[in-house]
């Protein structure tokens, strides 16, 4: 898959999927510190996440700094799981959640993928101003926790 930069919206950061970008020492930092759902991780884990999926990064527009991150887990074709959603605390606060979320939406629509997930205990509201809702019928869904907890 090709490289893809977004300008953001609000034109103090750029939206990037070009992976020599990324700063995994930071992702893997502000996930594994400060991520309720990543608290831990592995740096190894990490890598192999991001190594499989389809990474985006946003940028500070004046130093190029890393400000926020998202990971897909897609075919690019019909399905895509959005994870390790993670704005910076500096850079919270200023719709930088939205515009990412956004931007991934718009990069998937064109591929044709029928339906995108993800899972929240906090950010609801970030994810229904791009479209998500809440799924209409559970019941139908289902999942295999395959590690025990410890």
């Amino acid at each position: 898959m090709t490289e893809t930069t977004t300008p953001a919206t609000s034109a103090a950061y750029e939206i990037s999927t070009d992976p020599a970008r990324l700063d995994a020492d930071r992702i893997h930092q502000w996930l594994s510190t400060d991520a309720y759902w990543a608290l831990g991780r592995d740096r190894d884990v990490q890598d192999k996440a991001i190594a499989g999926s389809l990474n985006f990064g946003a940028y500070d527009a004046d130093s190029g700094e890393q400000v926020a991150y998202a990971r897909v887990v897609t075919d690019h074709a019909t399905f895509a799981w959005l994870c390790d959603v993670y704005v910076a605390p500096v850079a919270r606060g200023k719709g930088l959640g939205t515009e990412l979320v956004a931007a991934v939406r718009d990069h998937l629509t064109p591929l044709g993928v029928r339906r995108m997930m993800l899972a929240t205990e906090d950010a609801h509201g970030v994810y229904e101003k791009v479209g998500f809702k809440s799924l209409e019928n559970p019941l139908m869904w289902m999942t295999l926790d395959l590690q025990v907890p410890s």
